[in-house]
């Protein structure tokens, strides 16, 4: 009897720690399900002149400033365009505001989200609760950076990858990110919503350009070996950021010029189109996507072109140097 009750809670006992586990399992996989931003501080850990880089950018600086109504009747007014949305009546707990020109960043998942900074480091990377700790770890407690080896970091790209990372290296979403916003396309809001922005004022840059806006101020390309030079592309880069740049503003404009029938929304939109479609105009791989502007086709584009140089093709369309941002 003693022997089947000591059996008995050595049974119950691994219940309990078994049911724990799926528990806590369970937890982990709702957590991945909904990640949450951290903040820029912890990226500042690992990327400081990343960092440095971004605080002397207009998303950085913006935090203070893009909320103020201007002196200058010319220039858009938050007061009418938060007026011509529903929600609150201030930016930073706006949520058509916050979701391009704030980083709302949470402790814990179950924490009160809370409006810390401009448009950061997550707004591009993707939110970092599910894919931070993997990215930290270069094969234990003690090994840096340096020290990683070959196969460990192969591994960490992929995990981190898949749990939501979008990786330098991932040029296609990177670049989709930049569009949803600078597009006025936010896939979280309605076009409607959206045009009610536009016809209040907000601005749209239907001529935004990848290669202008992200190789000027907020270039921050720290590669090894030489990680303390903010690199600048070669023509052959420089051609292929161009084309995703175009392939990404593409998808997106199309997307959201179907979602709405507002004819000053749907005009900007249809700009946005016949610019890519010039941009992509005599580059082979670029076919199929013109003919189906959809996600899966863009991102299939941006793995043909991989390694290519497009500098004849993309010739002169590429923005001088003296025109970045």
């Amino acid at each position: 009897m003693r022997q089947f009750g000591l059996r008995f809670k050595l049974l119950f006992l691994n219940f309990l720690f078994m049911a724990g586990v799926v528990g806590l399992s369970g937890w982990v996989a709702s957590a991945d399900a909904n990640p949450f931003n951290k903040g820029a501080k912890l990226c500042e850990e690992c990327h400081e002149a990343e960092f440095k880089v971004w605080e002397g950018t207009k998303h950085f600086k913006s935090f203070r400033t893009v909320h103020r109504e201007p002196k200058d009747d010319s220039k858009p007014s938050p007061k009418k365009i938060l007026a011509a949305v529903e929600g609150q009546k201030r930016m930073k707990r706006n949520k058509a505001c916050s979701l391009c020109h704030y980083t709302q960043e949470q402790k814990e998942a179950d924490s009160k989200p809370q409006v810390k900074s401009g448009t950061s480091c997550e707004s591009c990377h993707g939110p970092s609760s599910a894919w931070l700790e993997v990215h930290d770890n270069y094969g234990g407690k003690d090994v840096k950076r340096e020290q990683e080896s070959a196969e460990h970091k192969a591994k960490r790209i992929a995990d981190s990858k898949a749990k939501g990372l979008i990786w330098p290296s991932m040029k296609y979403e990177v670049a989709e990110n930049c569009m949803v916003c600078h597009g006025l396309a936010h896939p979280d809001l309605t076009a409607d919503e959206l045009a009610k922005m536009l016809g209040a004022g907000h601005p749209i840059n239907p001529d935004f350009e990848l290669v202008k806006y992200s190789q000027g101020s907020v270039r921050h390309r720290y590669y090894p070996p030489n990680i303390k030079e903010n690199a600048e592309m070669n023509s052959a880069e420089l051609s292929r950021e161009y084309v995703v740049g175009q392939a990404a503003a593409l998808v997106s404009a199309t997307n959201a010029m179907s979602k709405s029938a507002d004819p000053k929304y749907k005009a900007a939109q249809e700009k946005r189109v016949a610019n890519a479609k010039a941009g992509l105009s005599g580059v082979p791989e670029a076919a199929g996507l013109l003919a189906a502007p959809t996600r899966a086709n863009a991102i299939k584009f941006a793995a043909d072109i991989a390694g290519k140089d497009l500098s004849a093709a993309v010739g002169g369309k590429l923005p001088a140097k003296s025109d970045y941002k």
